[in-house]
Order: C-alpha cells, then structure tokens, then sequence
C-alpha cells in the first residue's frame, strides 16, 4: 500500500527487455501521507488482535512468478509472497493481481495469540500436505519460467486460507506456510477476477480470483486475508478446506481496532473526495437544514391540507417505525419558492458521514452521504439524437453517496465506493483521480476526485459519459469536470457511527420517505420524445423506456440513509 516495496525474482527467461512496462511494474503510493492521527487505542497501530490469532497487513513482496498474456486486458498477471514476514508471524498464502494495474494490494500474516489455556489447540498449524492444483508446464503463453500453484492441505479441524505458488514442480517445505483452526474462520467466495490463460466464462479453463467473506456488514465477522483462490473448471465453489479468517473477540473486544471520533474525522479530513458537477447542472446540493429551514414541509396521510414546517434539526420528524407510507416530505407550496429550493445551496452544503465497521474491524467504511432538495429529468441517446426525457427521472430529495473504506491496520485509504443510480462500483486507490482543493477551506493534500452527473448525481471516477443501455439507445450520465464543485471535507458531520454509540440527528431516524410520489403519465412523457425521433427509432425507443427500473420514473418518494440496504450491509455491485 502507501510503502509498499516489490523485490523481484530473476527469471530464467526475463521478458522485461522485449515487452514495454506494464501497469504492474510501478508501484503505487497513496499522493498524501497517512495524517498525523489523535490519540486512541487499536486504530492504526500496526496489527491486530482477532482473539486466538494477531494479524500484521504485509503491503511488501517478492515477485515469485508473472504471466504477460490472458487475465483483464489480456496482459496477464504478478503472483508475490508477502515479505518480509515480521518475527513470530506467518504467511497464510500468496498475493496475486493483473498487470492493468499498479502493484497495490495486502495479505496478512498471523501468530499464535491463543495462549496456553486453549482447549481447541494451537490456533495455527503447519499443513500435512500440499495437492497440487495446476501447473503452467504445458501452456503455452509468454511467462516467467513455469508455475505450480499449490493448495495445503490442512490437519483435521483447520482450514487454508491462501495458496502457494512456487517455481518448482517439488511441493513446498510444510513449514511454509500456516493453516487456522477452524473455529477462528469463516466461509469465505470468489469476488473478482485475477487472471485465466482463456476467458473467464471457460467452463474447463483455469482461474484466479481474488477472496473475500460470504457474510458482509456492520455485524458480520468474516475478515479478509488478501490471498486468491485457484481452481480449474467454471465452478464457483472453492475447496470445503478453504476459508477466510474471523475476529473471534467478545463483543467487548471486536471492535477495539476501530477508529474513535476524533480519529474518524483525522481520516476524512485526509481523503475527503472533491465532487465536481457539470457545468450544465441545475440541482446542486443543499445541507439538510438548509432545506429544512426553506420551506421543506412534512405531510402526514389523511391531513394533506395541513403540512407542517420541518425544525431545522428534524426534532418534528416521527421517529423510527417503518417506511409505512404515512408521512412524507415535499417541497415548499409557493412556486417560486419551489422552483429556489429545488436548486439547492452549494454554499451551504455538508456531508453526513456514517462510520461502521467492516470485514470483522479490520476495515472502516466511511459513508459520505450527500442530500440534493431535487433530481433532474433524465435525457437519453437515441442513435445520433440526444433527447430530454419529460418528467422521467425527477424526483424530490435526493440521496447519493461515496463509501471510503480505510485500513484499520494502517489507516490508509483502499478503495472508494461511487453510487449509481441503485448500484455502484468499488474502485481502488491506485486507479482514482487525485486533485488539490486549490484555495478550500477543506482538507490539505491530494485528495479522491469524484463526478456527479448531469441531473441525476450519480457517481463516477472519470469525467465523460456513460451509457446505461445499449450502444443505440440508452440514458445518458454526463460528467465534466467544471468550476462547480464540492470539497467534502469543508463542511461535515458525523452523523452515525453505531459502534460508539455516537448520538445521531433526528433526521437520520426519519425512515419515511423524503419526496411526495410523484404521479404522471410514463406514456405520454415518452410519447412527447417518439414525436421528434424517425420511424426507425420508435418502436426501439419505447422498448427501452418499458424496460427501465421504477427509479427513472418517480414512482415513490426516496428514503433516507438508514433505509438503505449498505446502511448496516456491504455496497451493492
């Protein structure tokens, strides 16, 4: 990660001569130092505790094999032992990447912290045996000498959580490498794609993938432990001796690696993302006061004649209960006042950050939440035509957001989450954008760049546009870089962090809903757009207008945050 170091095997066939350098071949490290951070007690020290095992994040290897062809982009991909392994800890498996990108990643190593009064014995063993799982021998591709890819095979009542890749086809010393009892893991799956000789979808071919837990969210314990499963075949089961690690810590223990408030607001600060608007866009953001304190009104069902004023801090809001459909919030009535309010207040717009724990405390999300009073029409791509939608996508109170989620180990930034529409995409620190907040009154340093687009503030890592649909027809997200932008790190509030038991603002726990629902003719707005496209066009057009999801449409109003699925569960992919 932000020190990580690669030192490289001689090959007996060096290729490094006769290709041009690859992502891979550089190193990636974060543009600002981890800050200075607050006194506090696990958070950022280095390693930690998961009760029967302590863990240390290795981000230093030794490069033991690389292929230059298949995986993402076809340009293969770099397989590393983590080292050095500090004194008393032990690897538990390798660490693997494609070459599309800069070497930046992790794998743990652990020790024995079980004690003698164990009953389970030694939460770590040597395995009894390796099996090997594939060799390259017969491939015929561009690599570094050949591989074998190694998987331990465990003593009763322990579990693998990594592979080993060696350039010999003589199996690995036992003593190479540890397995962990079985009662300190959980199951664990594949998440994305290393790297195979052929495609992904080869139903007999052989693949890399990386691993992560089964069980994701604020409650689950599942911990990652940076290693990668192989297999050959189109299955997605892994090995029953494989597993991923768990913090196995009372409840009065598991979260003692997490940062305090102090810590969570030194983290932010350091990679608070700036989010840069369209300079076409109408519907900035607004804080929550903001919106409240000019003219936002809740309505309650069977008194709609009679809405009521919102306090500036929502103390009026009903508290808790369910997305019933009882209340609602609405614009003012005033037109003019309507039309204001629906353009939000860049100059008064604040982040609301919600800090949980994931992956057993070993990761912090830092959920940045930002509110919009209103969200624009979408406009589609009709063949060579760009088209403004009507109604379709306009809805009142809008909630998007980013996730940053930060090594507790380290306290370095590994990936951000960028909300679209009902999903998003995780994107990892060494393929963000980073930018100075010239003159901001925010954070110092290079921080993550982020893009709202045009009307619907959906998310994106670079500017441009991307289509949802088909390459003729599809909604359009427009980003751009312009003089509009949000430095997130200016003005926020920690508005939860369930762990802390941190006292939360009335309005986070108004689970109703933060717009009217909104009805109008789908037909007619559509049919508004048919009138102007040639006969071609038509029939495709309304084919994909029937095919979008209810959010273009305004069916209902949005909830707020803690409504939302990732509030106590993982991003949505």
């Amino acid at each position: 990660m932000g020190n990580a170091n690669c030192l490289a095997v001689p090959a007996k066939r060096d290729l490094s001569k006769k290709r041009k350098p690859l992502p891979i071949d550089s190193i990636f490290k974060l543009p600002s130092a981890v800050p200075s951070l607050p006194p506090g007690d696990g958070f950022a020290s280095g390693r930690i505790g998961l009760g029967g095992i302590q863990v240390c994040q290795i981000s230093t290897f030794y490069k033991v094999w690389a292929t230059h062809e298949g995986g993402p982009g076809n340009l293969g991909a770099t397989f590393f032992e983590p080292s050095p392994i500090p004194e008393g800890f032990h690897m538990l498996g390798c660490y693997s990447q494609p070459n599309n990108k800069p070497l930046f990643g992790w794998a743990l190593a652990a020790k024995d912290d079980s004690g003698d009064e164990s009953t389970n014995g030694s939460a770590l063993s040597k395995p009894v045996d390796y099996s090997l799982v594939w060799s390259s021998e017969s491939l015929k591709i561009k690599q570094d000498n050949n591989a074998y890819v190694w998987l331990p095979t465990p003593p009763d009542g322990y579990k693998a959580v990594g592979v080993i890749i060696t350039e010999s086809p003589q199996k690995p010393p036992l003593e190479k490498v540890r397995c962990v009892r079985t009662d300190l893991t959980e199951p664990c799956e594949m998440e994305s794609w290393i790297w195979g000789p052929g495609k992904e979808s080869d139903a007999n071919g052989f693949n890399v993938y990386t691993l992560r837990p089964t069980n994701r969210g604020t409650q689950a314990l599942g911990v990652a432990v940076g290693t990668f499963s192989a297999q050959i075949g189109g299955t997605n089961a892994l090995p029953p001796s494989m597993a991923c690690l768990r913090n196995a810590n009372n409840s009065n223990k598991v979260h003692s690696s997490m940062p305090n408030l102090a810590q969570i607001e030194a983290i932010f600060r350091a990679y608070a993302p700036l989010v840069y608007f369209h300079p076409d866009e109408k519907y900035l953001p607004s804080s929550v006061t903001w919106y409240f304190t000019n003219g936002a009104l809740l309505y309650k069902r069977g008194e709609e004649s009679n809405p009521t004023a919102v306090a500036p801090t929502g103390s009026n809001l009903p508290q808790g209960g369910a997305n019933d459909g009882e209340y609602w919030l609405d614009l003012p009535k005033d037109e003019k006042e309507k039309d204001r309010v629906k353009r939000g207040d860049l100059s008064s717009a604040q982040v609301y950050l919600h800090a949980k724990p994931m992956f057993g405390s070993t990761f912090t999300d830092i959920a940045v939440w930002v509110f919009y009073p209103f969200n624009g029409p979408a406009r589609a791509k009709v063949g060579v035509f760009t088209v403004g939608l009507g109604k379709i996508g306009e809805h009142i109170g809008d909630w998007e957001h980013m996730t940053l989620r930060v090594s507790n180990f380290n306290g370095e930034l590994w990936k951000l989450y960028l909300s679209e529409h009902s999903k998003g995409t995780w994107v990892e620190a060494s393929e963000l954008e980073f930018s100075e907040n010239n003159g901001g009154s925010g954070g110092g340093g290079k921080r993550p760049v982020a893009y709202a687009s045009l009307s619907g503030h959906a998310l994106y890592a670079k500017p441009g546009t991307v289509m949802q649909g088909n390459g003729v027809i599809g909604i359009r997200n427009d980003t751009a870089k312009s003089k509009i932008v949000m430095d997130t790190g200016a003005k926020f509030e920690v508005a939860a962090a369930e762990y802390l038991a941190a006292a939360e603002p009335p309005w986070v726990n108004y689970l109703r809903k933060w717009g009217p629902k909104i009805d109008y003719d789908t037909k007619e707005e559509a049919e508004k757009v048919e009138k102007m496209l040639p006969g071609r066009l038509k029939t495709a057009f309304k084919k994909f207008i029937d095919g979008l999801p209810n959010e273009f449409f305004g069916e209902d109003g949005p909830t707020g945050p803690k409504v939302k699925a990732n509030w106590i569960g993982d991003e949505e992919t």
